[in-house]
């Protein structure tokens, strides 16, 4: 049987991960309090912030930094992107054009 939590990032009742994702109490908390579906968002928005950040997660330093992202993510004010940061799909490309831009219509396109 699916195991349902209260998730404390939707706000609504979800299906609940399979183990604590961590060891330790905030482990423990994610486990009791978290779905599946948040902790995917999680995992979206901590990969960009080990790639923004450059973070080493083998160090120390960036582990309580990730850490601390994760607390705040879930259980605090929320994480947010850093400073400056522009999602992947809002990108756009030297010259401030879009690639459909440059592309003609199919009726302007010369015949083969």
């Amino acid at each position: 049987m699916t195991r349902m939590v209260q998730c404390v990032k939707l706000g609504k009742e979800a299906e609940g991960l399979d183990r604590p994702p961590l060891k330790g109490e905030l482990g423990q908390r994610v486990f009791e309090q978290v779905s599946k579906e948040a902790w995917k968002q999680w995992v979206a928005h901590s990969t960009m912030l080990v790639n923004e950040y450059r973070l080493e997660l083998g160090t120390p330093e960036a582990n309580r930094v990730w850490l601390r992202e994760l607390e705040k993510f879930f259980f605090g004010e929320g994480s947010a992107a850093p400073e400056g940061f522009v999602p992947e799909g809002d990108k756009k490309p030297e010259g401030g054009k879009t690639p459909e831009a440059d592309e003609k219509p199919e009726a302007d396109k010369p015949s083969e």
